[in-house]
């Protein structure tokens, strides 16, 4: 399911009970693949960073703050992800300059923008050929629910105000698998909100005992937008966010559409979007993310608004990710390895 039902969000209903039979088996059989997985240990220290939920909590901005955390420590970090919506296998090295979203996905070419970033559907494999171009560290992108690695340190992100949704298990709700298991393999909760909503938080302490890093989803020089304006067009798993983004920063949204996640662009859509925007004399605005999705020669006039993480208790971020900590976590071969 591309585009999240809006029933996800509420309080569990007749769809969600009736659908929960089919969430009940669906983790039934994420348990059994679990149980009988037989990981691979990395030589080096792997963090997972993934998420509870199907659609967009904000991985990937936390994978590439995450990656700029590692690299600033001297920690030669390399992202190895699976490349969705890509059509390489892997494991390959992605070169933004050769390959592009059809090849390897788009989320591959926002993080290999940070650090040598691998697509491998096979994640061991990309793993390994990470390590032997000298990987001393790796970041597992959207790993969590994958049982053949043995993880060193895995974190979940959590939008602020989505939370775990009406908290079923898919096709009922948003969950992946049993947000109590879930939660238990967790060493860390990401909790981002972003910068301009104005919905409530949803709380959840009462779920995540795990120690919680609040972070705050920010526009990178979004001033330049203020008082303008626009057009927004946006294909990730939850396109409002980046819309209440827009309008925190002040800019009139005379036309906001909707795609969905992953959507590859067509040269037909961009032309449309472009005459509502040339009608209403207003910007094109999108995200990074759908940027790299749209035909190289359909991007011109295409203004690109991006986002990055601002760590709010660095403290808190320094205690489960530190150079120091990691070191001690060893490289999965302990007492209390896990999977991912």
């Amino acid at each position: 399911m591309r585009t999240a039902p809006e029933f996800w969000e509420k309080e569990p209903g007749l769809a969600a009970d009736l659908l929960l039979p089919i969430g009940a088996a669906w983790d039934a059989t994420s348990r059994v693949r679990r149980a009988l997985a037989r990981p691979y240990r990395a030589p080096v220290p792997v963090i997972c960073v993934g998420n509870l939920v199907a659609g967009g909590a904000g991985k990937t901005p936390v994978a590439l703050a995450l990656t700029a955390y590692l690299s600033a420590h001297g920690i030669a970090v390399h992202v190895v992800t699976r490349g969705y919506g890509g059509r390489l296998a892997g494991p390959v090295r992605v070169d933004p300059a050769r390959h592009d979203a059809v090849a390897v996905g788009d989320e591959a070419l926002l993080l290999a923008s940070r650090a040598p970033c691998w697509v491998a559907r096979l994640r061991s494999a990309g793993i390994a050929a990470a390590v032997a171009a000298g990987a001393a560290a790796i970041l597992l992108d959207d790993g969590f629910q994958n049982p053949t690695i043995a993880a060193t340190l895995a974190l979940i992100v959590v939008d602020a105000v989505y939370g775990f949704g009406n908290r079923r298990v898919v096709p009922g709700g948003p969950l992946r698998e049993s947000l109590r298991r879930g939660l238990a393999r967790a060493d860390g909760v990401v909790l981002l909100a972003t910068e301009g909503e104005t919905r409530p938080h949803r709380p959840i302490d009462a779920d995540a005992s795990r120690p919680t890093i609040p972070a705050v989803l920010t526009a990178v020089d979004g001033a330049r937008l203020a008082g303008s304006r626009a057009v927004a067009f946006a294909g990730i798993g939850r396109p409002e966010k980046f819309f209440a983004t827009l309008r925190g920063l002040g800019v009139e949204l005379v036309g906001a559409r909707r795609f969905p996640d992953h959507h590859p662009f067509r040269f037909g859509e961009i032309a449309e979007l472009r005459r509502t925007a040339a009608r209403e004399n207003a910007r094109l605005v999108t995200t990074a993310k759908d940027y790299v999705r749209v035909p190289p020669t359909a991007r011109a006039g295409i203004e690109v608004l991006e986002v990055e993480v601002r760590w709010l208790d660095l403290v808190a971020l320094d205690s489960l990710l530190g150079p120091d900590m990691l070191s001690a976590r060893g490289n999965g071969h302990g007492p209390d390895e896990y999977h991912c």
